[in-house]
């Protein structure tokens, strides 16, 4: 099986400006054939992480790599 990573996650940050920090420097890579599951309580940064990913939220910064591609605009 091949595990090439094919998204990568780095040093993403998400800071609303209110102040709330909804993402404090998150990193991660997922592989090629690999299964992902984001868990955690109301409130965590699940859904602003895949908001990120999606490009529906711009993170404050870090970087957001699709094949080696950073895909923030």
């Amino acid at each position: 099986m091949d595990n090439q990573t094919i998204l990568s996650i780095r040093d993403l940050r998400v800071v609303f400006e209110d102040g709330f920090t909804a993402l404090g420097s998150v990193s991660i890579d997922i592989g090629e054939n690999e299964f992902v599951t984001l868990l955690g309580p109301s409130g965590c940064g699940k859904t602003t992480l895949l908001r990120c990913i999606g490009g529906f939220e711009k993170p404050t910064s870090g970087e957001i790599l699709y094949k080696g591609q950073n895909i923030i605009g």
